[in-house]
C-alpha cells in the first residue's frame, strides 16, 4: 500500500516512528515532510498530501501534529478525503469499520508512540463493514462530499 505522510514539527518524532514501522511492514511511504523539527505551517505539508489521496496517488495518509485535530480539518476540506483523529485502537478500528476513513490523525503531543504504532495497525487492518446500514452511511457522507467540498484543483491562495 502507498501511505502518504506529513506532519508539522510536533509530530516529526512520531512521525518517523511509524514510517519506519510501515516500510518494514511492506507499505511505501511517501513522505510530504516536514523533515526535522523546526516550526512549520502546518497546510504546507497536510494539504499536498491530501491532495495526493485525493487524485489516487496513495491508497491512505496519516497525519500527525501537535493534537490531531488541525491535519483534520486541513484534510477534510480536501475532496474524497475521510480524516479522522483517532488516540486509541477502538476509535481507530471503528473509523475505519463504520466511515471507512482513508486518513488517519494522530496527535504527537497526546499519544507515545507504542500506543501510536497499536493505532496505526489497527487502522491499516481493519476493512468497511459493507453490509447495508454502514454502506447506506458512508454514501451519504461521500454525496455531502461530493455536493459541497467539489474538486481536488487546487484553487488560488486565500490573502
Amino acid at each position: 500500500m502507498r501511505i502518504a505522510m506529513a506532519n508539522d514539527h510536533a509530530g516529526f518524532a512520531l512521525k518517523t516512528e511509524i514510517a519506519a514501522q510501515l516500510r518494514g511492514l511492506g507499505h511505501e511511504v511517501v513522505d510530504f515532510g516536514t523533515h526535522d523539527e523546526n516550526a512549520c505551517d502546518l497546510p504546507d505539508v497536510v494539504y499536498p498530501a491530501a491532495l495526493a489521496l485525493s487524485r489516487g496517488e496513495v491508497d491512505r495518509a496519516i497525519f500527525v501534529d501537535g493534537v490531531g485535530y488541525g491535519s483534520a480539518m486541513i484534510a477534510n476540506k480536501v475532496p474524497r478525503v475521510f480524516a479522522a483523529v483517532c488516540q486509541d485502537p477502538f476509535c481507530a478500528e471503528l473509523s475505519r469499520s463504520h466511515s471507512a476513513t482513508t486518513a488517519l490523525c494522530l496527535g504527537g503531543k497526546i499519544i507515545g508512540s507504542a500506543l501510536a504504532l497499536e493505532i496505526v495497525r489497527v487502522w491499516l487492518t481493519t476493512e468497511p463493514l459493507t453490509d447495508e446500514k454502514y454502506r447506506r452511511r458512508v454514501d451519504k457522507v461521500v454525496a455531502i462530499d461530493a455536493r459541497h467540498v467539489g474538486d481536488a484543483t487546487p484553487g488560488p491562495t486565500a490573502v
